[in-house]
């Protein structure tokens, strides 16, 4: 069973996507910032992130840049969501090394075959 890493500060969105993985059949994880999240992944090694780009304190692209840089988390994938969305967001979330980029509210059906795809590229 795939383990998905859900980084996230809103605890509703967090639940909200948690029972849609879970039901779909995903093992879930959840942290409510970059730092939590970077120490999670010191003990576990999720197959998927998917990463909230607003979060307090560290950004989430600067979370991203940092499970990047780390040898033992770097083939990780990670896709970045966000509630507000802007123009260029996309790209940044690339460039600090995302593999996708998704803008919230999520379509479940779209979601989970998003999650799908990006689980079967890993």
């Amino acid at each position: 069973m795939p383990t998905i890493l859900i980084v996230d500060d809103n605890a509703m969105n967090t639940k909200m996507t948690s029972v849609l993985l879970r039901r779909a059949g995903y093992d879930v994880q959840s942290a409510g910032d970059g730092p939590e999240a970077l120490q999670m992944l010191t003990q576990v090694r999720p197959h998927l992130i998917l990463m909230d780009i607003q979060l307090p304190g560290i950004s989430g692209l600067e979370v991203t840049r940092t499970i990047k840089a780390n040898p033992a988390t770097a083939q990780i994938p990670i896709i970045a969501l966000t509630a507000y969305a802007m123009t260029g967001d996309d790209q940044k979330a690339r460039e600090a090394g995302c593999n996708g980029y998704m803008s919230k509210p999520i379509d479940h059906f779209a979601f989970l075959t998003a999650v799908k795809t990006w689980l079967a590229e890993r």
